[in-house]
């Protein structure tokens, strides 16, 4: 069973090459984010607004690359939260072809809950808890 309830498609840019001719290590983390911000809104816990009114910043990253992601090659980000803590959270990442499913690159994250106003990390809020169980456990 596929654990992963939330793709989000990438498309390679030849901007995102490196001399080499594949996508620049560095890339992985834009695409990562780039899915991050589109699970959020689709679980609906951020309308699209200012990112100061949605406090997540990340902590911690770490990505295990598998094979090289070549221009042309379809992508698509799985994305999946695995433990919601007090104040932070865990997110695990596959960065795979779209078609075959061939695994680029594995990752995973800690985010934390901000409030900038304040300047100091919160309590993971109430509905993103509740609102991020459910969707999760919609696979099981």
């Amino acid at each position: 069973m596929n654990p992963y309830r939330f793709y989000y498609p990438i498309e390679v840019r030849y901007g995102d090459l490196d001399p080499q001719g594949h996508v620049n290590n560095a890339k992985f983390l834009t695409y990562m984010e780039q899915a991050r911000v589109a699970y959020v809104k689709e679980l609906g816990l951020w309308n699209g607004g200012s990112f100061l009114g949605f406090g997540l910043i990340v902590a911690e990253i770490r990505i295990s690359y598998h094979k090289p992601v070549l221009f042309g090659d379809p992508i698509k980000v799985g994305l999946r939260t695995t433990r919601i803590g007090n104040k932070s959270l865990n997110m695990d990442y596959s960065i795979e072809h779209s078609q075959t499913r061939v695994v680029f690159a594995k990752a995973s994250s800690i985010g934390v809950a901000y409030d900038y106003a304040l300047g100091q990390s919160i309590a993971i809020p109430d509905n993103w808890r509740a609102t991020i169980t459910t969707y999760e456990n919609e696979l099981s």
